[in-house]
Order: structure tokens, then C-alpha cells, then sequence
């Protein structure tokens, strides 16, 4: 991890995070998902989202929450997407937008989960038949973009 190596940084960090093998220090974790983070591990994003929204060794940021599910969410990890999706739904570190909560519960839901299923519908109840709409046709573009991307 010291010497630059992602995946061993992002697996410390969990080690710190966990109290495994190590004395629990979310600090330290947030220390070692940071330097993962920046090298574009999505879990590594992921993880440093949650602590920033929960203030788990950090100062409770939900602009900087928002930021690392953003990287995470546009990687295709579904959680992220969802966790994004939350964030825009309750207006915490964005203004409250149930479109782009839509897309990216809808993006998630994609990947198979029946509780991202179940927030995108309930972000759809929320919308106009016009914003519907125009969440429905971002998320396909959105969708498309990714799968592009993964070729």
C-alpha cells in the first residue's frame, strides 16, 4: 500500500475500517481509501461516499459524499448508483432532483437489484409524465454510454 499499489491501499483501508488485523481507525481508513480513491477504485469511492455522509472519521460532508458515489456511480457500481440516486431524492449535497434520482436508481436497478427497482419507481411517482419521460431517455443514454464503454 505504501508504495502505491490500489487494491492494497483500498484492502487496508477496509482492514482500518473493519478493526481487522489492525485497531479500528476510521481516520486511517479514510486515509487508505483516499489514496485508492484517487487511482479510480470504485470501491475505494464507494466506501469513502458512505463516510463522508455518515461523518465516519471525517467531518460530515454529504457535497464530498456525493463526489466519491458520483466517480464510484459512473464506473457502474450499482450501490454507488443507488447511494447517488438517495442523495438526489433528499436533496443532501445536491439540490433535490427526482429525474436524476431516477437515473441513477435506474442504472442500479439495471444491474438486477429489486431494492434499486423499488426506489426508481417510487422517484417516478414523484415525476410529471414529461420529466418521466426525460429521466427514462437519460437513463437509456446513460445505460448505452456505460455498456460502450465496458466493450
Amino acid at each position: 500500500a505504501e508504495q502505491g499499489d490500489a487494491e492494497a491501499q483500498y484492502n487496508l483501508g477496509v482492514r482500518y475500517y473493519e478493526g481487522t488485523g489492525v485497531p479500528q481507525d476510521y481516520a486511517e481508513a479514510v486515509k487508505w481509501y483516499t489514496k485508492s480513491a484517487e487511482q479510480g477504485i470504485d470501491q475505494a469511492q464507494f466506501h469513502l461516499g458512505t463516510m463522508y455522509e455518515a461523518g465516519t472519521g471525517v467531518q460530515r460532508d454529504y457535497a464530498e459524499a456525493v463526489k466519491w458515489y458520483t466517480k464510484s456511480a459512473e464506473q457502474g457500481y450499482a450501490i454507488a448508483q443507488n447511494n447517488l440516486g438517495v442523495m438526489y431524492a433528499n436533496g443532501k449535497g445536491v439540490p433535490q432532483d427526482y429525474k436524476l434520482a431516477y437515473v441513477w436508481f435506474g442504472l442500479a436497478a439495471a444491474q438486477g437489484s429489486d431494492l434499486h427497482t423499488e426506489n426508481r419507481e417510487r422517484a417516478a411517482k414523484k415525476l410529471t409524465p414529461e420529466r418521466l419521460e426525460e429521466a427514462q431517455a437519460l437513463a437509456t443514454k446513460m445505460q448505452q454510454e456505460n455498456e460502450s464503454r465496458k466493450e
